[in-house]
């Protein structure tokens, strides 16, 4: 489980969550385990005997500012202290737009922000490979190229990824952002063992205002995801399968109640 899922829960509360239903495995987040204490997030997740799936999150690094690179090196630390699977790399859109933020003097250049992407990889591949911290490049939806990542498909990310040894450098196949790809079976298979994590949630339509909260519970929407699941794990995959949701309703909810529904759906729709 990803711990937005259950947003309005505090890494205690989500990790006891976990515990209570039976779920192996927690995706964190990086703001949510500084309010915990990285410290004590560590021995939370420790004593509930459970793995971290991934640590959300590293990236936005297209700017070119190396207050970036130095983040992206804390989020490094932080993730091999927690003993992540991976850090999640969210690149960053074009330079000056910011999410939610009317615009302002920014660049339009796509490919030379993608060329940034790549000389910040150069210098954080090794620095991830020195703390046993893979990086995971996660294409987001083209809806979200502007403002949070011009990675739009996975046979983008993974030619980002290509010049990185697996270990250091992987991808993320999200079913929200790939599922709409014309090409996606067949990266997920070129992929192979650069898929560092599955994350998966339905898209839902219509998408809400915001459409950083459409990823709904699976089943609520769009996506056929025997296919996909099947491809992944065809692949070579056999990590944690992590169900990463946003969405208004679902925060609103009694998170408890969210985790029964989404265990329900994940058996019925995913496996396991």
């Amino acid at each position: 489980m990803n711990q937005w899922t259950t947003k309005r829960w505090s890494v205690a509360e989500a990790v006891d969550g976990c515990v209570r239903h039976g779920v192996e495995a927690i995706g964190l987040w990086r703001q949510n385990v500084a309010e915990q204490g990285l410290d004590e997030t560590v021995k939370l997740v420790a004593d509930a005997g459970l793995r971290v799936s991934s640590l959300c999150r590293g990236g936005f690094l297209t700017s070119g500012d190396p207050e970036a690179l130095d983040d992206n090196r804390r989020a490094i630390d932080e993730a091999a202290e927690l003993n992540a699977a991976c850090l999640v790399m969210v690149v960053g859109g074009l330079p000056g737009v910011v999410p939610g933020e009317p615009l302002g003097a920014i660049s339009r250049d796509l490919s030379g922000a993608r060329e940034r992407v790549a000389e910040a990889l150069a210098v954080l591949a090794p620095y991830a490979g020195e703390r046993g911290v893979r990086l995971a490049l996660e294409p987001l939806h083209p809806m979200y190229c502007a403002d949070r990542a011009v990675l739009s498909t996975l046979g983008q990310a993974l030619d980002l990824a290509e010049p990185h040894p697996p270990a250091q450098v992987g991808v993320v196949v999200d079913t929200f952002h790939v599922w709409w790809d014309p090409q996606v079976f067949r990266q997920i298979a070129r992929a192979g063992g650069r898929i560092a994590s599955y994350q998966v949630c339905d898209f839902l339509s219509p998408l809400p205002a915001d459409v950083l909260l459409g990823r709904g519970v699976m089943g609520d929407g769009v996506i056929d995801f025997a296919p996909l699941t099947r491809a992944v794990t065809e692949a070579g995959y056999t990590g944690d399968i992590e169900v990463e949701i946003f969405n208004a309703e679902v925060w609103a909810a009694d998170p408890d109640e969210v985790l029964t529904r989404v265990r329900t759906r994940f058996g019925e729709l995913i496996g396991g």
